[in-house]
């Protein structure tokens, strides 16, 4: 058994996590989202009331006379605190044009510069600012008497009035927080449990190996049963010649069946690091390629190392990739054709790289970020619509140290493998 399989825990065990953790960050997402429309609605609540009062108490013909006046301050200062005590609001600023103070919610800033923006034309203006009272949300709005402006008045409501107000909802956010968590971890302990009774206490990689062994019987099986049926046909043919006395015709049948395989057989044996189960398959999707009207061509360096991969795992990827390319080349315009070539990476160490290319339409664009996913697929559902193999071949690639690259023009898997040191 591989290291690779023997690593980590049971598969139940790691879909207990990835759903506990999944829902743990749902969770958290969901909580801050919560906090934050809380502080939106609230800071929104604050521009309204600061807006509306501010507008009020402009308007108040009082207060644009006293605007001007020696006594100002004494007459408006009792004004600004009933209506901080009234309307919730943490200051009421009344000044001049110029921006000094008349009234503050600290007397002693009484006759300083407001600290804020004052706009530059008789209108108001909503703002966040840092003054004495640290950050608020304040808006400014002018006193104006005859068309005339004679003074502003601000009103604002600062930052910490608006978390004070939130700090109540914060009960009713963690208590949705803990029963979306606690739903979230039954989820898991439910998809747990499911896992535990098809895969009992097997480790994911076990898994993933079983995946891959029942893909390469698969791919395998295919390809021999092609090659024999190519065979049986031939060989039926060839006898009805020889009934027949047509000797030679027979005869070249055999020889012309015979050259096909043989060439095949030459660039496997003369691979040094070949892996003879690779090999056999190769032999068997050329019949099954012949079969299906598809031209076959397979180049195969002599010098092209064997990768770190099992045979069960080489023929799950060269298969997988081949039976893709196939149907992708069936389903194309003439002429259909399928090219698989191994050879060597140009890196250092050489690795084996692996090219599967096919005639065939291509890719869409937008199937491109999908066609590695599990349970995709751009076949009909059923037999030659999987939804496994190009997930299973990444897999078992990246796995193994090596990469899974996709080529346009024409549409080109290249594989590269780390090579087996010994």
């Amino acid at each position: 058994m591989s290291s690779r399989t023997q690593q980590g825990g049971s598969a139940a065990s790691r879909v207990f996590l990835v759903v506990s953790l999944s829902a743990a960050v749902i969770v958290a997402v969901l909580a801050i989202a919560l906090v934050v429309d809380a502080e939106r609605s609230e800071r929104s609540e604050a521009e309204e009331v600061t807006h509306a009062v501010a507008e009020s108490l402009a308007a108040l013909p009082e207060v644009g006379g006293a605007l001007g006046a020696a006594d100002a301050s004494t007459r408006l200062q009792p004004v600004a605190e009933e209506v901080m005590s009234r309307a919730g609001v943490d200051f009421v600023t009344i000044m001049t044009p110029d921006g000094i103070r008349v009234t503050h919610r600290d007397p002693t800033q009484i006759g300083r510069h407001y600290l804020g923006t004052i706009p530059e034309t008789a209108s108001a203006h909503t703002e966040e600012f840092t003054g004495t009272l640290g950050p608020s949300v304040r808006t400014i709005v002018p006193v104006t008497v005859d068309g005339a402006v004679v003074g502003w008045v601000s009103v604002g409501v600062t930052i910490g009035s608006i978390w004070s107000k939130i700090v109540p909802r914060l009960p009713f956010v963690v208590s949705i927080v803990f029963a979306l968590l606690a739903a979230g971890l039954v989820g898991a302990w439910l998809a747990r449990r499911t896992t535990r009774r098809v895969a009992g206490d097997l480790p994911a990689g076990t898994i993933r190996d079983a995946v891959a062994s029942y893909e390469s019987v698969r791919t395998l099986g295919e390809a021999l049963r092609a090659q024999t049926h190519e065979h049986g046909n031939r060989m039926h043919t060839a006898v009805s010649l020889l009934e027949l006395g047509r000797t030679s015709e027979a005869i070249e049948i055999l020889t012309e069946t015979s050259r096909q395989s043989q060439d095949l057989v030459d660039q496997v044996a003369a691979r040094r690091g070949g892996d003879p189960t690779v090999g056999a398959l190769l032999l068997g999707k050329a019949a099954q390629a012949r079969e299906r009207g598809i031209e076959w061509s397979a180049e195969i360096d002599p010098d092209a190392p064997r990768s770190v991969l099992s045979p069960v795992d080489a023929v799950s990827v060269v298969g997988n990739l081949i039976d893709n390319a196939m149907d992708a080349a069936a389903a194309g315009v003439p002429p259909r054709w399928v090219r698989v070539v191994f050879s060597s990476t140009s890196s250092e160490p050489a690795g084996l790289r692996l090219e599967v290319s096919d005639s065939g339409a291509g890719v869409r664009p937008q199937d491109r970020e999908h066609i590695y996913e599990h349970g995709f697929s751009t076949k009909a559902t059923g037999p030659e619509g999987r939804g496994v193999g190009l997930a299973l071949v990444r897999s078992v690639v990246e796995d193994a140290g090596g990469g899974l690259e996709l080529r346009d023009d024409p549409t080109t898997f290249v594989v590269t493998l780390p090579a087996r040191s010994s």
